[in-house]
């Protein structure tokens, strides 16, 4: 009997978790479940196949010794943590796959991971992760690509206000996405705008009318994808865009100390502390999933449109909410390709260059039907 391969899994948040119960279910792995609290190992500990440890990824010492006996490593931590860790694990030695989002250029590691003999593949998840390795592989494809847009977003299924919003994964990233400045391309010029900004509205089948607005989710394809114009856009019900840039522009979301009285604090700090919890996704609450991801080119002297669209739900059955879904399995059918040999590139992987390798996009679709995810694709001819 051949040995089971060895899996760390650092962090056990709501992806995380998800993460290692599908590596568990599988029965080919061997995990090891890391988080700073105990609270979220608990339940993990009692499946077969997985065993759990305490600690802090960013203690040194910790994370040599988790990772040492690792033939693969998945990196799930908060984004203000992802760099520092992932450049700690290549220096380790570790094949690794991350969907941490930091905001940190991956590429800084490149030429740490040639030298080590790693792959490192990074911003595994559905967005950025899935539409760049559809764009990859439109990519392969097409003589040229004209076009790249992607409209996303991870929603609770019940409507509430006054957020009319619940956090799907890490709430301190979600802020993030509504702080941190929006890079897209237009005739070939790198653009910036304030996040929140460029509001349209946008009917989408199965869930009805959302708001869609500039977020900084180009990453990676903005070097990697030759095409003059792209873009992405993140969606949320109507009424929550508005309350952010309030929130925002009223200081809410600063990070600089403010006097209160006698003591200095954090508006984000505050913010964070009542939004969060509110945030919070409740036992029974259910969530989906919606991404429209489009491209535009030439294929064999053809104008082409290829269009990939998905809509995933929480999965009573499991009891897994569908961003945790669609971002986990994303990352554990790569970490597969990766430990069987199907994806061997050494150095820094963004997601397009899986989309870009004969048979990983296939592959994925497989093992998402397994799953039950659904991606929906239109290959049609432009006028």
């Amino acid at each position: 009997m051949s040995k089971k391969a060895q899996i760390t899994v650092l962090g056990a948040g709501l992806v995380g978790s998800a993460i290692v119960k599908d590596f568990a279910k599988n029965g080919s792995f061997q995990v090891l479940s890391t988080d700073l609290s105990q609270g979220r190992l608990s339940d993990l500990s009692q499946i077969p196949g997985v065993s759990t440890k305490q600690g802090d990824a960013s203690n040194p010492e910790f994370l040599a010794e988790v990772c040492r006996d690792a033939d693969l490593v998945v990196c799930a931590v908060p984004g203000f943590m992802g760099f520092n860790t992932l450049k700690q694990v290549i220096e380790l030695g570790k094949n690794i796959v991350d969907i941490s989002f930091f905001p940190e250029d991956a590429f800084e590691l490149n030429e740490l991971a040639l030298k080590k003999g790693v792959t490192a593949v990074v911003d595994c998840g559905v967005a950025p992760g899935l539409c760049n390795i559809q764009a990859g592989w439109v990519q392969r494809k097409m003589d040229s690509v004209d076009s790249y847009v992607c409209y996303v977003g991870g929603l609770p299924r019940t409507r509430t206000w006054p957020f009319e919003y619940k956090a799907v994964f890490s709430p301190i990233d979600v802020i993030e996405e509504y702080t941190r400045p929006a890079r897209f391309v237009e005739y070939n010029q790198l653009v910036t705008r304030p996040a929140l900004t460029d509001l349209e509205k946008m009917d989408f089948p199965g869930v009805g009318t959302l708001e869609a607005f500039n977020t900084d989710g180009l990453r990676s394809l903005i070097h990697t994808l030759d095409a003059p114009f792209k873009k992405e856009k993140t969606l949320r019900y109507p009424g929550h865009v508005e309350l952010m840039r309030a929130f925002r522009e009223a200081g809410f979301f600063d990070s600089k100390p403010i006097r209160v009285g006698t003591q200095e604090i954090a508006p984000i700090d505050l913010t964070s502390k009542l939004l969060f919890d509110q945030w919070k996704l409740q036992p029974g609450e259910q969530d989906l999933t919606v991404m429209h991801v489009a491209l535009t080119g030439k294929e064999n002297g053809e104008a082409i449109r290829y269009s990939f669209d998905l809509l995933d739900y929480f999965d009573v059955e499991s009891g897994v909410h569908s961003m945790a879904r669609t971002t986990g399995y994303t990352c554990t059918i790569v970490a597969g390709q990766v430990l069987s040999g199907l994806f061997d590139r050494k150095g820094i992987s963004p997601p397009e260059y899986i989309g870009q390798s004969a048979g990983c996009y296939e592959n994925l679709l497989d093992e998402y039907s397994k799953r039950g995810i659904s991606v929906k694709s239109t290959r049609t001819k432009e006028k």
